[in-house]
């Protein structure tokens, strides 16, 4: 008995029985948009390396985010840049710190419009560029660990809804928890970037956040893109201290290790399409060589096919804005 050949493209005969049949979806909604702001900054300052990023003034911000918010986008990560650096980055917790005043103005002018994530490391604010404090030529782990606690109950008490720490100092997450829970700010989430790996794709943040290492490198605290089974470790590391999202970093080239969260663990999922992504399309972009709105679809469809639940993406407001038109 011969069966009937099987034609898949059957699926694919118009728009509309392509879209019934659509597996993956993505939508402005699974967007968060990283936000740069700058103490002491008059105007706004182009990211030379990251075509239309830019560097906001604390009087700015009200209007970005404004515009992230109109375009439907559901969160924003802060990072920040002070006027000054010290070795052991006191800026970052200071209740007067950028980051802070940023948080402030953003909850003050936007209520629960819009969910506030600010990231909790060193590298922005240490005059080393290192994500921890230097001790004896070498990341100290837990004096480091005691910063990041006051970095993240700082934001909470301007308003933060998620702190996000990306330093990868062992055992942040329990401390960051522990921290919060004892100040009071038991309702801020915690949305740890936990497996962050030792890459080259970060080279355009760095110029963005003026927080390349002075000295070294990061090998010794950031994943090696070598070691899934390490990755998962982190990651479970981080669910077991207490983590309320965990993050892989960056996407593009760790789509495996996405899908294999995703299957290990139930929890959210977020993956950082990270700056390198960013830069190497719009380049190729510029230079006409390829389409970057369908590149960037397919990017982020990649992603959310592998299994993330949210994406860190400076293609946020680009993608929400073709996500609106299609």
């Amino acid at each position: 008995m011969s069966f009937p050949t099987r034609r898949l493209r059957r699926l694919r005969t118009t728009s509309k029985m392509r879209e019934l049949t659509q597996e993956t979806r993505l939508s402005m909604k699974d967007l968060i948009c990283p936000v740069f702001v700058q103490e002491d900054l008059k105007t706004r300052i182009k990211v030379e390396s990251m075509s239309e990023i830019e560097r906001l003034p604390l009087e700015d911000i009200n209007d970005e985010v404004g515009t992230i918010s109109d375009l439907g986008i559901p969160a924003i990560m802060l990072f920040g840049i002070p006027s000054k650096k010290d070795e052991v980055g006191s800026s970052s917790f200071d209740d007067n710190g950028i980051v802070q005043k940023a948080i402030s103005q953003i909850r003050k002018n936007f209520g629960d419009k819009i969910v506030i994530m600010a990231d909790v490391c060193l590298c922005q604010f240490t005059s080393t560029g290192h994500c921890g404090i230097i001790k004896g030529n070498k990341i100290d782990n837990d004096t480091s660990l005691d910063t990041l606690a006051k970095i993240a109950v700082s934001q909470a008490k301007m308003g933060v809804d998620t702190v996000s720490p990306s330093a990868m100092m062992d055992g942040q997450v329990y401390a960051i928890r522990k921290a919060l829970d004892d100040n009071g700010f038991t309702d801020v989430s915690i949305m740890s970037h936990s497996a962050k790996h030792r890459s080259s794709f970060y080279s355009p943040f760095r110029d963005a956040a003026e927080c390349a290492p002075k000295f070294g490198d990061r090998k010794t605290y950031q994943v090696p893109f070598t070691n899934s089974r390490e990755a998962m470790m982190e990651v479970e590391t981080d669910i077991n201290e207490g983590v309320d999202i965990v993050m892989i970093k960056p996407a593009l080239s760790y789509l495996d290790l996405i899908t294999e969260t995703r299957k290990r663990f139930n929890i959210p999922v977020a993956a950082y399409s990270v700056s390198g992504e960013y830069a190497l399309v719009k380049g190729a972009a510029m230079q006409g060589w390829i389409n970057e709105k369908d590149i960037t679809e397919e990017i982020l469809y990649s992603i959310k096919r592998a299994g993330a639940d949210m994406i860190v993406t400076y293609f946020a407001k680009s993608a929400a804005r073709f996500l609106q038109e299609s």
